[in-house]
């Protein structure tokens, strides 16, 4: 997997976690504040969008993940 596949593919498995952490209906429920990391997440890869920067992309280049285009 490319840096960025990785970013998404991470990004997308915390909000799952933290939507179903956060939410009351769900059976693993433990807090509403869950809801505030998925604003978060959601937050950095809608700032990655518009300045091609993502912190956690470029330390997976430099763990040795191979760059995407």
């Amino acid at each position: 997997m490319t840096s960025w596949q990785i970013v998404r593919a991470v990004a997308g498995a915390f909000i799952l976690l933290s939507l179903a952490l956060g939410i009351p209906g769900s059976p693993l429920f433990m807090s509403h504040w869950w809801l505030a990391f998925t604003a978060f997440v959601g937050a950095n890869l809608l700032q990655s969008a518009f300045t091609r920067w993502c912190l956690m992309e470029t330390i997976l280049r430099k763990l040795g993940a191979k760059p995407g285009c």
